[in-house]
């Protein structure tokens, strides 16, 4: 059975100020190992008042450049496994816009999709996708849902059970990991202020070529230029 967390460096709306939209997702052989010992290093290594707190994100204040890279060199070594997938906010097809605006849904749906493709084959016949529970413009949640299990059944062998569900963050420490991993991808993709150090602890988890969406349409927009 593999079980992959999946997460989305943060808010659509022109991708929250930032170049790039990255979604990070990762497996691991025991999930109840990493939720426990990223629970335990929170309680032992973060300020008091954060300490305890249901959630503490990549991105959230009050914690220091030096502990938001111990952190993530100490994900790195929980052996996490990572596939990631990424594009740039200005190439956007323009089968994603209806009347001047993105559908972020399916944007996301798409992007989500093509990452967790990267994962086949695979062995077994258990296939769980936990996600962040996000807001989707355009699309249903249901529909979400549906769409990602009509598309892995294809790749997966004859008979698989694939379930994806979306929960809340707070309460699953696995995809508050997967928060910390897709900032850290984020701002090493964006050219953010220690992003380079992030990239450092991370990239000898990463499995495979990242997914780059909309990469012909920018490889287009740099000929045309040419």
């Amino acid at each position: 059975m593999a079980t992959i967390f999946i997460d989305e460096s943060g808010p659509f709306i022109r991708c929250g100020g930032q170049s790039y939209f990255v979604v990070a997702s990762f497996t691991v052989d025991n999930p109840r190992r990493t939720a426990k010992a990223f629970r335990t290093w929170q309680a032992a290594k973060f300020p008091k008042k954060k300490r305890f707190q249901s959630e503490n994100k990549f991105s959230d204040s009050g914690i220091t450049d030096n502990l938001r890279l111990r952190t993530i060199r100490f994900i790195s070594s929980l052996d996490v496994q990572i596939h990631y997938g990424f594009f740039h906010c200005e190439n956007i097809s323009a089968d994603y816009f209806f009347r001047g605006k993105v559908r972020e849904g399916h944007v996301y749906t798409q992007i989500v999709g093509e990452i967790l493709e990267s994962y086949f084959p695979i062995s077994g016949s258990e296939f769980f996708v936990i996600c962040d529970e996000r807001t989707l413009k355009g699309m249903r949640q249901d529909e979400f849902r549906r769409q990602l299990i009509a598309r892995l059944l294809v790749v997966a062998q004859i008979g698989s059970k694939i379930t994806v569900q979306q929960v809340d963050s707070a309460t699953d420490p696995n995809i508050q990991i997967a928060d910390w991993i897709v900032g850290a991808l984020a701002a090493f993709l964006n050219g953010k202020h220690m992003g380079k150090e992030y990239w450092d602890a991370l990239q000898h988890n990463i499995i495979g070529k990242p997914i780059e969406l909309f990469k012909k349409l920018k490889e287009q927009k740099t000929q045309s230029f040419d």
